[in-house]
């Protein structure tokens, strides 16, 4: 027979044993359910195009919504979506077949969550006529994309008093059937903590919800207060300068050292503008840095590569050489030159002053310090005020439309008129193309069902400046179109 204090330490030997793997057992349960993080399916990284429009870039982490929760929120708030369909009533590039919209990633981490990459704004759609699919273009601006209306959304919805455990669970529960911890889980953490997460988001968003402001619209976002409000957390002020999305193929044009980036010339090079618009996702500091790094480095490499899409409708060679006079002689000293890739003076150009407005050298320094102490290394953004806007190459300029910085005049033809006779209001968004404006279609019942309209007379719409080539006559005006059609 055992003393009675070897039995009592023995009692206490098992107590401390079974607690310690009862603390392991709950430790494994709650990594496995909530931290691990699993590789995304093979088909994801089988080709550098499904990569660019489903690869993760580590926005599941800090800005990533709960897949279910994600999947339930336009069954349960239609009323914040700009129409009927669910998503795709924000524009969104959703190719057949897929589970996710091109620019969304789902990703284990714990929990399936789901992700944005720069797909999201940079993923063009075109139809050449009515009833046909659309081609999705990698690297083209997102002509379609609603993104002010995906962030309206987002906030709105998590806003709502029913955004609860309740409501949430009884609608994801017709569609799946959770487990009991994961039932548990949703109730008193992730739903709690996602609601959390997007009120901190509101804050910050304010701006977006100012009626004395118009949309955005599809196919444009307001970057540099993005960054100002949402990185650097800068006040809110009254400026507001929304710009088109941009085509990203062909990145390597902009390498001369003496070349800058954006619209307005704010960044350096295409490294640093793609790490900026990675982070911008990203929403935190990245959680393994040099995996991030690594992938913006593929951003860089595929993007530098990737070429402009081909005009997809017949072109009139004969047409075409004449027209490549005409921009030879009207065109080329800012399109084709080396003042090609530095900003025109926004007093020379006439163009719409309020993008420059929104952004200034003290919010280029912030950035580039909080960028800095995540310990990423970058040219950065330009630390001095804005003059203008950059003089672009041309290629695959018929599919950038609409034209200027800001997305204000909606076909070349429209372009070539004098600022008086340009379109005052169009629709924007809607993806059919017409070769005879060239440019989408923006005006009818259709457009004006799908798209966002547009109104040059409000805050950071206008469609004056640019009047090169409004002189020209008609027939040279045709060529000239003719041979931007090639490029």
């Amino acid at each position: 027979m055992l003393p009675p204090k070897t039995d009592k330490k023995r009692k206490i030997n098992r107590i401390l044993l079974l607690l310690f793997v009862f603390v392991g057992i709950v430790a494994f349960v709650g990594w496995y359910k909530l931290l691990r993080e699993e590789p995304q399916p093979d088909w994801v990284t089988a080709t550098p195009e499904m990569r660019f429009k489903y690869g993760s870039i580590g926005g599941e982490h800090d800005a990533g919504m709960p897949y279910w929760i994600w999947y339930v929120l336009p069954r349960i708030f239609p009323e914040y979506l700009p129409g009927p369909g669910g998503y795709a009533s924000l524009g969104v590039a959703w190719e057949q077949g897929q589970e996710l919209p091109a620019g969304f990633t789902k990703k284990v981490i714990g929990f399936p969550r789901v992700g944005n990459t720069c797909a999201l704004c940079h993923i063009g759609t075109y139809r050449t006529k009515e009833n046909e699919n659309p081609t999705f273009v990698e690297a083209g601006p997102g002509n379609t994309m609603n993104v002010e209306g995906l962030f309206q959304f987002y906030i709105s919805s998590v806003s709502d008093p029913r955004f609860n455990a309740d409501t949430l669970l009884g609608e994801i529960r017709l569609v799946t059937e959770l487990s009991w911890l994961d039932k548990m889980l949703y109730r008193f953490l992730i739903i709690p903590l996602t609601k959390r997460a997007f009120a901190e988001r509101r804050a910050q968003a304010e701006w977006i919800y100012r009626t004395d402001f118009p949309e955005w619209g599809r196919g444009r976002d307001d970057a540099m207060n993005l960054t100002k409000y949402f990185l650097v957390e800068l006040p809110m002020d009254d400026t507001f300068g929304p710009t088109d999305m941009p085509s990203v193929w062909n990145l390597k044009k902009y390498a001369p050292e003496e070349k800058t980036m954006n619209w307005d010339g704010a960044s350096h090079d295409a490294y640093s503008v793609i790490m900026d618009s990675a982070l911008g996702i990203l929403g935190a500091p990245p959680k393994r840095t040099q995996e991030f790094i690594d992938h913006v480095k593929w951003l860089e490499e595929y993007l530098s590569a990737k070429q402009a899409p081909k005009y997809p409708f017949p072109i009139d060679p004969q047409k075409a050489a004449e027209g490549k006079g005409i921009f030879e002689q009207h065109c080329v000293v800012c399109h084709a030159s080396e003042r090609t890739g530095t900003p025109v003076p926004a007093s020379e150009v006439g163009t719409d002053r309020n993008r420059i407005e929104t952004w200034n050298k003290e919010a280029a320094i912030a950035t580039n310090k909080i960028v800095e102490e995540m310990g990423i290394k970058r040219k950065g953004l330009l630390e001095e005020a804005l003059v203008g806007y950059i003089a672009v190459q041309l290629d695959g300029v018929w599919l950038r439309a609409p034209y200027l910085h800001n997305g204000s005049v909606p076909t070349l033809h429209d372009i070539l008129e004098p600022v008086e006779n340009r379109t005052k209001i169009f629709y924007r968004g809607y993806d059919l193309y017409d070769s005879v404006q060239v440019g989408f279609t923006s005006q009818g019942s259709a457009a004006e069902q799908v798209g966002t309209r547009y109104d040059t007379s409000q805050k950071g719409n206008g469609n004056g400046g640019h009047l090169y080539g409004t002189t020209l006559s008609p027939e040279e005006k045709d060529r000239l179109i003719e041979y931007l059609k090639t490029l």
